[in-house]
Order: structure tokens, then C-alpha cells, then sequence
């Protein structure tokens, strides 16, 4: 029997969410490494790129969050699974992007106007910038593994035959379930890993600090290219349960 949907109760954004959400890891461990290698050079290109980010995960998570059901059939969990985290995220890149544009205007104040001395401010400032907000990060890390074994548990995220792509794998539900438990567990670890990284003296040699380039490395590339993805099979799923 084929599967109908309709599409006019259902919402389903979360292609957009999750290429953005990869941007964001693999932007954050970037402005990280700039600043360990003193290459920073101004910081309000990075407060408008981490505002326009948070932007989009703030008006879609919230609209997924507190829209109950999302959807009517089949997966009402997306609103805890997708809504509640990029919330989150989205929240703490608008804080980050509010940090930035003010610590830029106090360095300009203060003179701080070559790459060296700004190189050193932010080496020197970075960690109790961003500490309260990684601890709600850390938090939600754990939320995130907390998701990763539900999904395993409840075999959640395998998609209908109705989907290319990953439909092909719709008789094997663990196979989905693994792969994108996998992926919210290693974002979680490293979301864990990032106050505890600040807190340290040599924030840049720490071996959480490693962990956790590698866990959002990971992440971010296989967010962008698995929401890259889903815009072509989830149109197809759409044209193909119409």
C-alpha cells in the first residue's frame, strides 16, 4: 500500500536546519583554530556569520519546539528530537554573535587595531567569553546523547520506502538509527568537552580540546552533506506521497 501524507498538516524543514547546524560546528572550530594561530583579524564578519546562523536555528527550532505535533503522521518526535536542540544552538549563536560585536567595539575603543595584539586578546579572553555559554552547550550535549540512545532504542529515524536514498535502507531500521545516533552522540560528546576545554590554562594543547576539534569536525561535514542530501530525497518524498 502506498503511503500518502498530507503535506498541507506536515511540516518538514529540517534540511535547512541541519546543513546550518554543520556550518555552525565547523565555523566555531575554525574562529577557535584562527585564534590559536593568531589569524583572527577582525571580529565582526564573525559576530554577523554566527548572528545569521543563529537567526535561522532560532526561528526554526522555536517554530518546531512549540508547534505540537509538527507533523501528524508518524514522527511527532522531531519537535524533542530536531526542535528543542537547534533551539538551543540557535540561542547561543545569537549570544555569541552579541559577545563578539561588543568585545570588537572595546577593542577598537582600546586601540586594538593590529592582527598581533588582537591575536593576543582574544587567546587571553576567548575562554571567559564563551564559558557560560558552553556550559548550557555541555548540557544540551548530554540531551543529545540522551536522543542518541533513544534512537537506537526505538530504532527512530529510518525513513519510509517512499524516500530515495535513504529509503533503500527502510527494511533495515537500525541502519539509519545507528548512523544518525552516531552523529548526535559524537556532537554531544564534544558539546560536553567545551567548558571543560575553557577552563583549562592551555586551552589549545588540551587533549579535550582535540576531542572535541575531531567529534565537530566529524559532525559539521556529515550535517552539511546529509542536509545537502535530504533536499533531494526529502522533495522526492514529497512528490512520491503526494
Amino acid at each position: 500500500m502506498k503511503l500518502t501524507i498530507d503535506w498541507a498538516a506536515t511540516q518538514m524543514y529540517n534540511t535547512t536546519m541541519a546543513v546550518v547546524t554543520g556550518v555552525a560546528l565547523l565555523l566555531i572550530i575554525q574562529f577557535l583554530n584562527k585564534i590559536k594561530k593568531g589569524q583572527v583579524e577582525q571580529l565582526e564578519g564573525w559576530s554577523v556569520g554566527f548572528g545569521a546562523m543563529g537567526f535561522i536555528l532560532t526561528l526554526t527550532g522555536a517554530h518546531m519546539t512549540l508547534t505540537w505535533p509538527l507533523a501528524e503522521v508518524g514522527f511527532p518526535f522531531d519537535d524533542i528530537i530536531f526542535g528543542e536542540p537547534t533551539l538551543v544552538l540557535g540561542v547561543i549563536l545569537l549570544g555569541i554573535a552579541v559577545l563578539l560585536w561588543r568585545k570588537a567595539n572595546t577593542y577598537t575603543k582600546a586601540g586594538v587595531n593590529d592582527k598581533a595584539t588582537l591575536a593576543k586578546h582574544l587567546q587571553k579572553d576567548i575562554a571567559s567569553l564563551m564559558r557560560p555559554l558552553a556550559w548550557i552547550g555541555a548540557a544540551m550535549g548530554g540531551a543529545l546523547i540522551s536522543i542518541a540512545i533513544a534512537g537506537i532504542t526505538y530504532k527512530l529515524f529510518a525513513a519510509p520506502p517512499e524516500e530515495p536514498i535513504s529509503g533503500a535502507f527502510a527494511a533495515y531500521p537500525m541502519v539509519e538509527a545507528t548512523f544518525i545516533s552516531g552523529l548526535y552522540a559524537i556532537t554531544g560528546i564534544g558539546a560536553i568537552c567545551f567548558p571543560f576545554v575553557l577552563k583549562t590554562h592551555q586551552l589549545f594543547s588540551s587533549s579535550l580540546y582535540k576531542i572535541l576539534i575531531i567529534c565537530w569536525k566529524i559532525a559539521g561535514y556529515v550535517f552539511v552533506l546529509f542536509g545537502i542530501m535530504n533536499f533531494f530525497t526529502h522533495i522526492g518524498l514529497i512528490v512520491n506521497t503526494m
